[in-house]
C-alpha cells in the first residue's frame, strides 16, 4: 500500500527511475581525484597542463561510461566498450607518471568497469584490472601498492553486484506489474463471457416463450399463461444468475442446464432428446459442459430451424466426459452460415473454447456428416464418486 500511495499521481515509469540507480549514483565518487587536483594547484604535478589534461579526459570518460552503463543496449554498445578501455589506458597513464594521490583513479576504474561490464566477461575483466592496479601501485610503493590492487577489484565487485541486484529487483517489479495487468485483462474477458452467455441465452428463451404465448393467446389461453410464467421465471433466474455472476459465485449445475435447454427446445417447437450416462462430475466441469449446452442450444433455437435436437453426455473410456449437441436443421453457423467440420463459430462458442482449452479439454463445431451442426465438447473426467447411472433429462426416465 505504501508503494501505491507513494505512485499516486505518477506513472510507476517515473516512480522506477526515482528509486533505481542511474549515472548520477557514481558521480559522488570522483571526489576521490579531489586529492590529483589539490596537486595540480600546489604546483606538486610536474607538466601540469598535461595532468590538467589527463584530469579532464578521465572525468569525461568516468561520467561518458557512468551514464550509459544503466541501460543494457548502450551499456553493451561499442562505443561503451571503446571508452572504458580508453579510461583504462588514461588512468594506467596518470599513475604511472604522478603516482601519489593519482593511483586513486584505479579505484574509480572499478566502479566504471563493475557498473558497464556483467558476468560472465566481469570475472577476467575485474581480475585484469586489479592486476594492472597492482602493478602500477607497487611500481610506485612496492609492496603497499597492494592496498590500490584490493581497493580496485573489491570496487569493481561490489559495485557489478550491487547493479545487477538493483536490475534484478526492477525487472521483478516489472514482471509483477505484467502479471496484475494479465489478471485484470483476463477477469474483464471472463465477466465479458459471464454476461454473453447468460444474457444471449436467456433473451432468446423469453423471445422464444414470447412468441409462443403470442401464438397460443388466441386459441389456448392456459397454454400461453403457462408460457408467460415460465418467461417471468426465466427472467427471475437470470437476475439471480447475473447477480451471481457479479459477484464471482455462480456455479450452476449440468442438470440445470439440461432441463432448461429441453424448457427453451420445447417452446421454440423443436423436439428434444437428451441422454446423460457416467458417473457425478466435479462442479467445475459441470459449469463448464453447462455454458456449453447454453451456447450450443440457443444458436439451436436461433438459427438451426430444426425439428429435433439430441444433447448426449457420456463418459469416454473413464477419462474423459463428452457432451454433444446435434441438431437436423440447415447446418448454419453463429449466423446462419454454413461452417466446415472442426470449426469453432461465434464469439461465444469462441470464447467456450478457450476456457475448455484451459481446463484441458477441447470444443468443435460444424456441419454434420448429412446435414444439421454438431457441437462436441471434451474435459477430463473429475468423478464425485463411483455410482453411475443414465437418465433422460427432462423426461425422467431411464434409457435402457
Amino acid at each position: 500500500m505504501a508503494w501505491l500511495r507513494r505512485t499516486r499521481g505518477t506513472s510507476c515509469e517515473t516512480f522506477r527511475d526515482e528509486r533505481s540507480p542511474n549515472g548520477f549514483s557514481l558521480l559522488p565518487w570522483l571526489l576521490m581525484g579531489m586529492g590529483a587536483f589539490s596537486n595540480l594547484f600546489q604546483g606538486e604535478t610536474p607538466e601540469p597542463w598535461i595532468g590538467g589534461l589527463g584530469l579532464l579526459t578521465f572525468n569525461s570518460l568516468y561520467v561518458y561510461v557512468s551514464f550509459r552503463s544503466f541501460v543494457k543496449e548502450t551499456r553493451e554498445a561499442t562505443s561503451t566498450r571503446v571508452a572504458l578501455a580508453l579510461l583504462g589506458l588514461v588512468t594506467c597513464a596518470l599513475a604511472l607518471a604522478y603516482g601519489g594521490n593519482w593511483l586513486l583513479f584505479f579505484p574509480l576504474l572499478g566502479l566504471a568497469t563493475g557498473a558497464a561490464v556483467r558476468m560472465p566477461q566481469l570475472r577476467p575483466v575485474g581480475l585484469v584490472v586489479g592486476v594492472l592496479a597492482g602493478g602500477v601501485s607497487m611500481f610506485h610503493d612496492g609492496w603497499g601498492g597492494l592496498d590500490i590492487a584490493y581497493a580496485t577489484w573489491i570496487s569493481t565487485m561490489v559495485t557489478a553486484a550491487i547493479l545487477s541486484l538493483s536490475e534484478a529487483v526492477r525487472q521483478l517489479r516489472t514482471a509483477r506489474e505484467e502479471l496484475a495487468r494479465r489478471a485484470v485483462e483476463e477477469e474483464r474477458l471472463r465477466f465479458s463471457r459471464d454476461l454473453h452467455d447468460l444474457l444471449g441465452h436467456t433473451l432468446s428463451v423469453i423471445v422464444v416463450k414470447s412468441e409462443a404465448a403470442r401464438r397460443l393467446a388466441a386459441g389456448d389461453v392456459a397454454a400461453a399463461q403457462a408460457q408467460l410464467n415460465d418467461i417471468e421465471a426465466v427472467g427471475r433466474q437470470a437476475l439471480t444468475e447475473i447477480r451471481e455472476a457479479v459477484t464471482g459465485y455462480r456455479q450452476g449445475t449440468l442438470r440445470d442446464e439440461l432441463d432448461r435447454a429441453v424448457s427453451a427446445l420445447r417452446a421454440a417447437g423443436i423436439e428434444p432428446d437428451v441422454r446423460r450416462s457416467g458417473p457425478p462430475l466435479v462442479p467445475q466441469t459441470e459449469a463448464l459442459l453447462g455454458w456449453v449446452v447454453r451456447e450450443a442450444v440457443t444458436n439451436v433455437v436461433r438459427h438451426s430451424g430444426a425439428a429435433r435436437c439430441e444433447i448426449v453426455v457420456a463418459g469416454s473410456g473413464g477419462e474423459r466426459v463428452r457432451l454433444t449437441v446435434t441438431d437436423d436443421g440447415g447446418g448454419g453457423g453463429g449466423r446462419g452460415q454454413a461452417m466446415p467440420p472442426g470449426a469453432v463459430g461465434g464469439t461465444g462458442l469462441k470464447g467456450l473454447a478457450e476456457r475448455l482449452t484451459t481446463a484441458g479439454g477441447t470444443l468443435t463445431a460444424g456441419r454434420g456428416p448429412r446435414q444439421g451442426f454438431v457441437v462436441t465438447a471434451e474435459l477430463p473426467v473429475e468423478t464425485r464418486g463411483l455410482a453411475e447411472d443414465r437418465v433422460e433429462v427432462g423426461v425422467g426416465r431411464p434409457v435402457g
